[in-house]
């Protein structure tokens, strides 16, 4: 039994320049806690949370870091991932995320999603998922 391979997502881990100033968004977007930090890296995760029981959000330290750009444009810095997150209303969510920092993609491709940048220009979506907020299996309710 000791040998047991165990494997557990951890969390996401965004590269940026400053870790500090965009786990502070990550965390006031979320309402969540940043749980570590050091100089190259900073987690925020669930509040109340341990660190590692609930996947969290890592920014690592990367004074290389160019923000990608999108759409995607040849020659130019891809996206190498994104973040969805499931929001009860669009409208007041993208609010909310411009208050805490972030901006609105200049081109969107649906009604059902918005495409935001965050501080360190990472693009992440605010996505309306009513079946997944009124199913009762949804953890966050």
């Amino acid at each position: 039994m000791g040998n047991e391979l165990n494997i557990k997502m951890y969390g996401m881990t965004l590269d940026c320049k400053d870790p500090y100033e965009l786990a502070k968004f990550y965390a006031a977007l979320l309402r969540w806690e940043i749980s570590y930090q050091d100089e190259e890296y900073v987690c925020v995760g669930a509040p109340g949370a341990k660190q590692g029981a609930y996947p969290g959000i890592t920014f690592q330290k990367n004074e290389d870091y160019v923000p990608p750009v999108w759409p995607e444009q040849p020659g130019a810095q891809q996206q190498m991932a994104h973040i969805d997150f499931a929001v009860s209303d669009v409208e007041q969510a993208v609010r909310y995320a411009v208050e805490c920092g972030a901006t609105v993609a200049g081109e969107q491709f649906s009604d059902g999603w918005t495409v935001m940048f965050d501080p360190a220009g990472h693009p992440f979506c605010l996505c309306r998922m009513a079946a997944l907020f009124e199913s009762a299996d949804f953890a966050l309710r």
